[in-house]
């Protein structure tokens, strides 16, 4: 098969480098280039192999996975994949360049299933658009202030928005939601993430963020200030109780659109369930996830924002949204929140 996706296996294990390069050596689309036993030995193979795609541990002895990014992603500006057990640390690494990961075999996943994950995450990032990290001495964009509040909104009309994002999606809505005050309408979040990682994610927004966000629980209320990501591998939708109040159902089930979560999943439920005025916002990602469920909330009147093709790591998601007419206005990474605030305040 021609154009094959070739890939460097970075792993200090000797078990998992071959769980890794046997694994992804199935997939007729892939071939293995070589492998690195380190950051030092990754460095100095780059070059000679050429790879489109890397895969590397987050932890590794001498150099970790984080200081080997922001050396090696100036130079080589290459699709990284992690694969990595439950670590905080992978968001760092997310924030230093990578642009996708998986979580590696425990005693909850299995072996079959970590390949599976990797195998698609790296067709995924061969894909990516990987963003140049700015060089040292060069001046950096100022950030804007983050209003005191969300400002008066016309009619004093409540808001539910619902933000659904896949691969380069982890730094992309933490772009969107640093920008936003503390007051903001009810939010959820989809982002695709292997499980275990939700919660220390919600829990880095919230650092992170002037807005309180957690981990969504199944009935959890929606309230302004309040943002909640939904869980991995289950499905999150708004619904109404008869007091009116809007909650979240974050229950097993089928997969949406190729996942679960799925943004469309939640993105429907808001056109069917949500009768107050409602938001939607599809960020970077791979396929369609979202596109379907934008549309249907668009015909229901919501605002809909899509980011702009420059601005995606994969203009998947917010392209075909776009293709589809589900986008009221699209916009760069960095002026999402302030479209959305615009929005907001003028009644949208």
């Amino acid at each position: 098969m021609a154009n094959k996706i070739r890939v460097l296996v970075v792993d200090d294990s000797i078990i998992a480098r071959k769980i890794i390069m046997e694994g992804l050596a199935k997939d007729p689309r892939i071939e293995v280039a070589g492998y690195a036993i380190n950051a030092i030995d990754a460095e100095n193979k780059l070059k000679s192999l050429n790879p489109d795609v890397m895969t590397c541990d987050v932890q590794m002895p001498g150099i970790t996975g984080i200081e080997f990014l922001k050396k090696i992603l100036p130079q080589h500006p290459l699709p990284v994949v992690l694969a990595s057990s439950l670590n905080l640390r992978v968001f760092d690494a997310l924030h230093a360049g990578a642009v996708g990961f998986v979580r590696k075999p425990d005693g909850v996943q299995s072996r079959d299933e970590f390949v599976r994950s990797l195998t698609e995450a790296v067709i995924e990032a061969s894909h990516a658009k990987v963003r140049r990290p700015a060089k040292v001495g060069a001046v950096a964009v100022p950030e804007l202030p983050v209003p005191a509040t969300v400002g008066p909104i016309r009619g004093s009309q409540q808001y539910i928005i619902g933000l659904g994002a896949s691969t380069g999606g982890t730094e992309a809505t933490l772009e969107v939601m640093k920008r936003l005050p503390a007051d903001i309408p009810a939010m959820v979040i989809v982002q695709h993430m292997p499980p275990g990682f939700t919660k220390m994610y919600a829990e880095r927004l919230d650092r992170l963020c002037q807005m309180e966000v957690r981990e969504a629980v199944n009935g959890d209320k929606l309230h302004k200030g309040l943002a909640l990501v939904a869980p991995a591998d289950l499905q999150c939708r708004i619904n109404r109780n008869p007091a009116g109040e809007y909650y979240v159902s974050c229950t097993p089930g089928e997969k949406v659109s190729g996942h679960r979560p799925s943004v469309d999943a939640l993105f429907m439920s808001m056109a069917e369930n949500v009768h107050c005025k409602m938001m939607g916002i599809i960020l970077t990602g791979m396929g369609a996830d979202g596109a379907e469920g934008l549309l249907r909330m668009r015909r229901r009147g919501a605002y809909t924002i899509g980011q702009d093709k420059e601005s995606c790591v994969v203009y998947g998601m917010p392209g075909v949204a776009y293709e589809k007419g589900a986008v009221c206005e699209q916009a760069s990474i960095e002026r999402v929140a302030g479209v959305l605030l615009r929005s907001l305040q003028a009644g949208k």
